[in-house]
């Protein structure tokens, strides 16, 4: 494991809060069934978030509460799995998203964590497409694509406990 991981592990623990950029929306995190947090290098993820990666952290959607107006985008993932993004309905801040491959889970976006300075990533996904100026930590568990199976998302970034 990564010296990442081990850290990551620390900082995903508990109840977890946050919200949109204009303050509309708030969330809470339960403690339960979530993975560690994982950087996607994907181009998909290139274009809507504008920079080099987005990070992600795979959670159980029956722990997440949200209070204030979200609204719902979709698109068609280059598997061809249509996903679905929910957001904040006044700023468009993405919240989480979830797709059918995955069913009962969500993939949160870590920058609307109130602590996501505290967040240190398990992985990198899609490292195959990452920006060639990016470097990687020495450590950094990798992957040149995106995990195949629940098994294989495990394996590579861990259950928090």
């Amino acid at each position: 494991m990564a010296l990442g991981a081990k850290r990551a592990h620390k900082a995903v623990k508990g109840t977890l809060t946050g919200g949109c950029m204009c303050g509309a929306v708030r969330y809470q995190l339960a403690p339960g069934f979530r993975l560690n947090p994982y950087a996607c290098h994907c181009t998909d993820c290139q274009s809507r978030t504008g920079s080099a990666f987005s990070e992600h952290m795979l959670f159980s959607l029956e722990d997440i509460t949200i209070e204030g107006e979200t609204d719902c985008g979709h698109y068609t993932m280059p598997s061809g799995v249509e996903a679905s993004v929910v957001g904040c309905a006044k700023c468009k801040s993405r919240i989480y998203a979830e797709n059918p491959s995955r069913p009962g889970m969500g993939s949160l976006r870590c920058g609307t964590l109130d602590k996501s300075t505290e967040v240190e990533l398990a992985a990198h996904i899609w490292v195959k497409s990452k920006q060639a100026w990016f470097t990687l930590p020495e450590d950094a568990k990798t992957m040149d694509e995106a995990p195949n199976s629940a098994q294989e998302w495990v394996e590579l970034l861990g259950i928090v406990e």
